[in-house]
Formats: C-alpha cells, structure tokens, sequence
C-alpha cells in the first residue's frame, strides 16, 4: 500500500486563497525568485492559520523546479543547493549530533520508492565514527538511516520501528522522505517541500497511519517530500479546464458553458471526485518516465541532505 500523501502547504494556500480572496490569516509567505526556480516559504504560526489551511504550526518550504523533468546536471545541483540552504536552517545541528535518515515508502513501487531510494545514496557514517573513527575526517558528522518499508510488507507500524530505532540509537534529529501526492499535474515531480512538522504517511490516498513528528519521538523530525503521482479526478478537472481555456480563446464556447467557467478548481475536484466514487475509480497516476525521475531526484535530495549535515561536502 502507498505511503504517499498530499501535503503541500503551497497547494493548501492556495486553495483558501481562490475560495476566500484573500491571503490566510495567521500565516506569513515569502516568495524568492532563484533563477528557473522558485522558493515560497509558508509560516504557519498560530492555531488560526493552522486551522484555516489543515496543516500544524510550522515552516512549509516549497521549491518549484520545472526543470527537474529534464534532468540536466547543472540545474540538479542548483536544486540540491537550494535545499541544502533550506535544510541547514531548519536543522541548526550541532557539530557532534547525530542524525536519522528516514526514507519512507514501499520500493517495490516506482511512484512511491523515493524514499527508499534516496536512503540508499546518502552517506552513512555512524558506523565509522563507532568502530573506525580514525579513518573520518574532520567535517562529518554522524549519520545513520533506515528505509523501514510500509504495514502491508512488514506487518510493523513504521512510526513502531523508526520509534524503537530513536530510543536505541538517539539521534538529535530525524529527516524522513516520502513521496506525495499533488492536487495539480504541473507539480509532480517537479516540487520538493521541505517542513519541520513532521510527517503523516498514507494520508494522502487516506490511509492514515501514526505520526512521526516531534510529539511522537521526542525530537526534531524534517520532512521532505516529492509529489510523484496524481489522483485520477485531478487529471480530469484538469483537463475540463484545458477544455474551457481553449473555447475562450477560439471564441467557440457553447452558452452553458459557463457554469463550469464559474467553478472553482475545488467545487470541480469535488463533483469529479463523487461522480468515480461508484464506480470505485481510486486511481493514481504518475509519468511514464517515473524510473528515471525517482532516480535524478532522490540523487538530488541525497546530495542536499548530505550536504546540510557534513560540513566537508557542502562545497562539493
């Protein structure tokens, strides 16, 4: 079963936005142009933010890279940069910590093995700071991870094992990576969100599993995830509004068209959603070029993590 998600604070913003017109009360954005990129920070400060975009109090940073679909070197590490930027503020490890990475997810899955993925290219080190240590050099610091699997394969709660390895282990912070599931096709596999809130895996598809945030284990847990799929009602609003653009510009839109024109991209969501309901259309969908993706960019997420927490690769 996936662990994927949908948790943009982003996409949440925005959806109140288009509803209420306005911006969201007890949440501060910021917006920084970074070349063919973009940053928007989201602080969500107090319970009425909290409440009005359904996410907890916290830092939501979302970078919107399209050009992550190419897949062109240069551009991957101006990417990986930017997050290693974005993690080491929301980290502030001291020298001798040591951190748990997490890579959530069934690898099994193409569409949800990012996590799984990105674990097995970040750079271990705990091992050699406990039975080596004169073999590491300075800059480094502790790093140990664990792609735990998801329920249907272990039969574990993941927030069970990943519970037991903090208290053996005790690390100073926890950074877990999950795929999500995005509200808008232009998104998938073209945004990396970063939060200090924590994590909530399955929630996307409805599959509610326990926490892993600083509630559940005691300590800081960053979150990053990548939305790799779309839901099948997504992909038809989508396409309904496509339709409806191209008969405003060709001037050829029927009278009643306008009733859909009037719709929100909620209101449009919501009445797909009820119509594939009966017929049981659960459906997920993601690129045809997902393998190659899932590749690229946990390579990217590996390098920023790596990065942010190893003072000796942060120029590399």
């Amino acid at each position: 079963m996936f662990s994927i998600r949908t948790d943009l604070a982003v996409e949440a913003r925005e959806l109140y936005k288009e509803g209420s017109g306005q911006e969201v009360p007890g949440v501060e954005v910021e917006e920084i142009n970074a070349g063919d990129a973009k940053v928007t920070r989201v602080y969500v400060f107090n319970e009425v933010g909290s409440r009005s975009i359904g996410k907890p109090v916290g830092h939501y940073i979302t970078i919107e890279a399209p050009g992550l679909v190419d897949n062109a070197p240069k551009y991957n590490d101006g990417i990986s940069k930017l997050l290693t930027m974005e993690l080491k503020n929301l980290l502030k490890l001291p020298e001798n910590s040591t951190t748990l990475v997490v890579g959530l997810g069934n690898w099994n899955v193409t569409a949800d093995s990012l996590g799984p993925k990105v674990v097995s290219r970040v750079q271990v080190t705990r091992q050699i700071f406990q039975y080596t240590p004169n073999e590491i050099g300075p800059g480094y610091r502790r790093v140990c991870a664990i792609a735990p699997g998801v329920l249907g394969i272990t039969g574990i709660e993941t927030s069970d094992i990943i519970k037991g390895i903090v208290d053996r282990v005790k690390p100073d912070a926890v950074i877990a990576i999950d795929a999500l599931a995005s509200r808008k096709l232009t998104r998938v596999n073209t945004t990396i969100q970063i939060t200090d809130t924590g994590i909530n895996p399955g929630s996307g598809l409805g599959n509610y599993r326990s926490p892993l945030n600083y509630q559940a284990l005691g300590i800081p847990v960053i979150a990053i995830g990548v939305p790799t799929v779309v839901d099948a009602a997504t992909v038809a609003r989508d396409a309904i509004q496509m339709l409806i653009d191209s008969m405003k510009k060709s001037g050829s839109a029927p009278a009643d068209y306008q009733f859909l024109n009037n719709l929100s991209e909620e209101q449009k969501y919501s009445m797909i959603r009820e119509v594939l309901i009966p017929y049981e259309a659960n459906l997920v969908v993601t690129p045809k070029e997902s393998d190659e993706l899932m590749d690229s960019i946990s390579g990217i997420i590996s390098k920023g993590i790596d990065s942010a927490i190893h003072p000796a690769l942060a120029n590399i």
